[in-house]
């Protein structure tokens, strides 16, 4: 890991995703990128002599002054940091950031159930970000006080069409030296499926994804529960996992695989930090 993205509002869940990626970077000895959108109309903007330019170019250089108080952080210190305003109003354009800066990840802060707001990804500036990002976005609601990836959960159905998430998994989370475990969740009624199905669905999605070995299968854990989410929590819960991990659609965001409300469901009831990865 060279290069992290944040993308920052000044609020202190921004603080909680610098936080956690200052302690990455100094792990990784890694570069951090600071965003700020400014979201200007374009209208404003052409006006090259109106007052309305001179209150544009007011609030670009007040925001870049914001960053001397919000970067003036003891964690900061011996990392290399560089901010940058824009004025992006579509997020799908901090993707584009993300490519042009070779950024390897992107760490945004977010409300949980406990913030101003109960959902974490639905309309939210967050879940816009996972449906445009072809790069992992790792989100987080709480404040860090010593951030560790060592222990992640990677929640998956094991169907082909996750193999790319489960590469740039594998990928990131080898990179961070973290111990990934590959979560199946096993629900009862009509989705029941047995050992033996489950054991050949895996060994399936392992034997193509990693050309023929079966090195992960001792990774892979069948975990019984009534749901989706409540599986991928109680596991995460019991093994103490630092990360979830899930694979995630674009545009259709994560309730695509997880089926309805299930991923946002995860990201709200999870208390530990959330990363998505493209399917």
């Amino acid at each position: 890991m060279k290069k992290i993205l944040v993308p920052i509002d000044f609020s202190e869940h921004s603080e909680y995703a610098l936080q956690a990626a200052a302690i990455l970077a100094k792990r990784q000895k890694a570069e951090i990128i600071v965003l700020h959108m400014l979201g200007l109309s374009e209208a404003v903007l052409i006006k090259d002599e109106s007052q309305e330019a001179n209150e544009a170019m007011y609030y670009m250089r007040l925001a870049e002054k914001r960053f001397n108080t919000f970067l003036d952080k003891e964690y900061l210190k011996g990392i290399q940091v560089t901010e940058t305003v824009q004025n992006y109003k579509v997020f799908s354009e901090i993707n584009e950031v993300a490519h042009k800066n070779d950024a390897d990840i992107i760490i945004m802060g977010s409300h949980g159930i406990s913030g101003l707001r109960e959902e974490v990804f639905i309309g939210s500036n967050t879940e816009k970000v996972v449906r445009t990002s072809d790069i992992p976005v790792l989100v987080i609601k709480n404040p860090v006080d010593d951030f560790t990836i060592d222990k992640v959960v990677f929640a998956s159905d094991f169907k082909i069409e996750n193999i790319r998430a489960y590469h740039n998994a594998k990928q990131l989370f080898n990179s961070l030296n973290a111990n990934m475990h590959l979560l199946y969740v096993n629900l009862p009624g009509e989705q029941f499926r047995s050992s033996d199905q489950i054991e050949e669905r895996v060994k399936e999605f392992l034997f193509k994804a990693d050309e023929g070995s079966l090195e992960m299968y001792d990774k892979v854990v069948s975990y019984n529960d009534y749901s989706v989410e409540s599986g991928v929590f109680n596991y995460s819960k019991k093994i103490k996992a630092d990360c979830i991990a899930i694979p995630t659609h674009g545009r259709r965001g994560l309730a695509h695989f997880f089926n309805g409300s299930i991923g946002e469901d995860i990201a709200n009831h999870a208390n530990r930090p959330v990363i998505t990865f493209k399917i």
